[in-house]
């Protein structure tokens, strides 16, 4: 696994962003097959998602200070997500790429749902659906109580919309004038048995959100322009939490695995590893 650390923020360099999210996805599909790892498809739809939150330079995350008490904290709660996000914080320099190796390897530091402390960047054990958008409302308050400025952003799938632990923050993040909370819906609309709105009756999502007091914006997930524009609405009312709908697609970046929920739990072999990096402009 390679990754060049990149700068701080490529706000207004959709090109910049674009490169660093080609880059990830290939150390994803490269992730995926050395480590014999599902969710590939999962991982790539939330990418650029993840590089608008680190590269878009309105939130407060420094790989060089990772520790600091007044950092904005971003929670990816679809923790199946994993490598997605260890190749994210690998790229922005969080940690040294070569630790990417240990990626579900016995031992290893990088377990295929994270653990906080693993390593750099982690804030907190997810993968247990439904528990991120909690733990994130629970961090946005604290930071409050401490006067602190932090931000929290949580990425979650829509999948993971089925939990009722997931609307039960919803409410109270109003109730409790979470402003400086935001989320994300990575809305790729599958999850593991099928269609997401045919396991469970989703739509309207943003209404959804927004009826229970949520500022609301639903966008194209796969324009990082777009999504640091939104992003950079998070804390304008200070009142009031912010919802993003990021429509994406499964699979993104590699024309076999879009929209084909079979890479839900499929391992790519060298030679569709080798297809996908041709795919990305990475080879």
């Amino acid at each position: 696994m390679t990754a060049t650390p990149s700068s701080s923020s490529h706000a207004n360099d959709t090109k910049a962003l674009a490169d660093i999210a080609a880059r990830i996805r290939g150390n994803v599909v490269s992730l995926s097959h050395q480590s014999r790892a599902p969710h590939l498809a999962s991982s790539l739809s939330c990418v650029d998602v993840l590089v608008a939150a680190y590269w878009g330079g309105m939130f407060n995350v420094d790989e060089k200070n990772p520790d600091d008490p007044n950092r904005d904290r971003i929670i990816l709660s679809k923790g199946h997500a994993a490598a997605a996000l260890y190749a994210t914080l690998a790229e922005k320099g969080y940690f040294d790429p070569e630790i990417l190796k240990e990626y579900n390897v016995d031992g290893g530091r990088l377990a295929e749902h994270p653990g906080p402390g693993c390593v750099p960047g982690i804030e907190a054990a997810t993968g247990s659906l439904g528990h991120g958008l909690p733990i994130g409302l629970g961090m946005a308050l604290a930071a409050r109580i401490q006067k602190r400025p932090s931000q929290v952003l949580v990425v979650m799938s829509d999948g993971e919309c089925n939990e009722g632990s997931v609307w039960e923050a919803a409410m109270m993040a109003p109730a409790k004038n979470a402003g400086n909370l935001t989320v994300v819906v990575d809305f790729n609309k599958w999850q593991a048995t099928g269609r997401s709105q045919e396991v469970m009756a989703l739509m309207p999502l943003e209404e959804k959100f927004r009826d229970f007091g949520w500022r609301t914006c639903s966008l194209d997930g796969h324009d990082h322009g777009a999504l640091v524009s939104a992003l950079s609405r998070r804390g304008n009312e200070p009142t009031q939490p912010l919802a993003i709908i990021a429509d994406t697609i499964k699979g993104k970046g590699v024309s076999f695995m879009e929209d084909d929920n079979n890479w839900h739990y499929r391992i790519p072999k060298e030679d569709e590893v080798q297809t996908a990096h041709r795919e990305l402009g990475l080879i």
